[in-house]
Formats: C-alpha cells, structure tokens, sequence
C-alpha cells in the first residue's frame, strides 16, 4: 500500500473514530429509548472507503476503528459487538454496491440491519442464549431510519467529496 494510500486510511479510520465517539454524546435512546441504539454515522466513512477506495482499505478502516473504539472507550467486550455488526454491515453493502440500480441509501439501509442482525448474533453468542432475539424486530425497524439518515448523507458525500487526482 502506497504512502498515501495508508495516509488517506489513516485520516479516515480518525474521522470514522471521532464521528463515533462524537455520536456516544448525544445518544439517538433520547428519541427512541432502545438500549444501545446508535446512528451509525461512522458507517458514513465505511460507505465512503467501500465507493471512493477499496473493499481492503475499507475493512482495514472498520478494523482500526472498532479496536481504537473499544480501547478508548474501555470496554473490550463492545469489541465483540461493534465488530460482529461492523463486519456484517461491511459484507451486506460491498455486496450490494455491485447490484446496478440500488442506490446508496438501499445499501445503507441494508448495511444498518446487517450491523443489527450481527450485534444481536454476537450477543447470543456471549450470554449462551436466543434471548436477544426478541430484540432484533425493533432494532430492524429502527435499521430503516437510522440507515435511511445515513444512507442520505452518503450521497452527499460521495457526490461533494471526490478522491484527488494526486491521491490516486
């Protein structure tokens, strides 16, 4: 990887960290009183490395940013979650990034219910139960806001902030 490739990584997986941090501040559970419930929006930098770089500079952004996250919040069991959610919100959209005719806010709806579906699988994982799965049906229909805010804002971005020729 080129100097300024892992420096345009680096400056993201920042940006992706901050926005993170920066959404534990002014919890969404205010609106909507689900326990752990979160915008997504360092999901914007993931969307952003899935369609202005590659599918490897993604991961390795969302890998660096659920390590760093868990280590500045804490709490390395997070880790378990964030990563699990992250990880299948990362496959579900570089998967549907392919598909001709779905638009950024689709995958990203996809993308938020995919983290969901995996928070909630890591969690049965961890307690030894299916009894998270009861709340899987609401945190899926809070994927469709969440994701749809995200989603429109990934347009924008993409659209207003294009890679630099010199950024190759």
């Amino acid at each position: 990887m080129s100097l300024s490739r892992l420096t345009r990584c680096a400056v993201l997986t920042a940006l992706a960290l901050a926005l993170s941090v920066a959404e534990g501040l002014a919890p969404v559970t205010v609106l909507i009183p689900l326990p752990g419930l979160k915008l997504g929006l360092a999901n914007l930098v993931t969307v952003y490395a899935l369609c202005r770089l590659s599918g490897r500079e993604a991961l390795l952004i969302l890998l660096c940013r659920c390590f760093l996250g868990s280590l500045l919040g804490g709490n390395l069991m997070a880790l378990a979650f964030s990563l699990t959610g992250g990880l299948f919100s990362l496959a579900v959209m570089a998967l549907l990034l392919r598909c001709p005719g779905l638009s950024l806010y689709g995958v990203s709806v996809a993308g938020a219910a995919a983290h969901n579906t995996g928070q909630i699988l890591a969690a049965m994982a961890v307690l030894g139960s299916r009894a998270p799965l009861v709340y899987l049906a609401p945190l899926l229909l809070c994927s469709v806001i969440t994701g749809g805010v995200t989603g429109a804002a990934s347009i924008l971005l993409v659209r207003r902030v294009p890679l630099s020729r010199a950024a190759g």
